[in-house]
């Protein structure tokens, strides 16, 4: 019994600590544009054997994410793009495999490609890079994602691409290392996404509420780890009384 209690208290110390640790990456990204907070899921699963079966063991599952939108704040630049509701960004990533992410903090390199604050080429609905004439005026940046800029000697705007805008169904992504999502297979471009130029969509992690289950998970640690020590000590306890009982 003592050990089966000290069992749960364990895998309840070690959980708590992986929820202490989601909680701390939502905090530490409160102003990343277009974060989207990340979600802790744990189910409980049957420890398999003859000596275990009453215990059950707490695993990690797929790690999520809140897809509500964030705050959309305007910025001016022309060069700042927002997704309005659902909707991804695609980039290409290091490797050559797309990538989505909701921030549309973009720049222009200096060979005149669309790229985001870390450097990927954000792509367009023919899954190509993007790259702006070298001394255009006056980028546009439609509802659509077409992507339009007067050329200097020229009265009319000229189209350059369009952004390629995803849909996808949220279980369908998980997301990557480096914080942006991936999916098993590329993804089509959507009609469906609309995007406001001159505005940033900012993280949708709630700070307050964060706070509160940041408190609420180091009481949920400590409280194991007295769990632990307690069971500790029952079985020092235990020990004693048996030594004394062979008396």
């Amino acid at each position: 019994m003592i050990d089966r209690f000290a069992f749960t208290a364990m895998t309840g110390a070690k959980h708590a600590m992986g929820q202490l640790a989601t909680t701390t990456h939502n905090m530490a990204n409160l102003q990343t544009p277009g974060f989207r907070e990340m979600l802790s899921m744990f189910r409980a699963v049957p420890v398999d054997g003859a000596s275990a079966d009453s215990r059950a063991f707490v695993v990690d599952s797929t790690p999520g994410a809140d897809w509500t939108p964030g705050s959309v704040s305007p910025t001016g630049n022309p060069l700042d793009v927002a997704i309005k509701d659902q909707g991804l960004f695609v980039v290409r990533r290091g490797d050559g495999q797309e990538a989505y992410t909701r921030s549309g903090k973009f720049h222009l390199d200096t060979q005149g490609f669309l790229v985001t604050s870390a450097g990927l080429n954000v792509l367009d609905d023919q899954g190509s890079e993007i790259q702006i004439p070298e001394g255009s005026e006056d980028i546009q940046i439609l509802a659509n994602g077409t992507v339009r800029v007067t050329l200097p000697g020229q009265m009319f705007d000229t189209t350059v691409a369009r952004l390629k805008l995803v849909n996808p169904l949220p279980h369908t992504l998980e997301r990557l290392p480096d914080g942006l999502f991936g999916s098993t297979e590329e993804l089509e471009a959507s009609d469906d996404v609309n995007v406001l130029q001159g505005s940033i969509e900012g993280s949708n992690v709630n700070a307050a509420q964060a706070m509160v289950q940041m408190i609420a998970q180091n009481r949920l640690f400590d409280l194991n780890i007295r769990l632990i020590q307690a069971a500790e000590q029952n079985s020092k306890s235990a020990g004693t009384l048996m030594s004394l009982s062979r008396v």
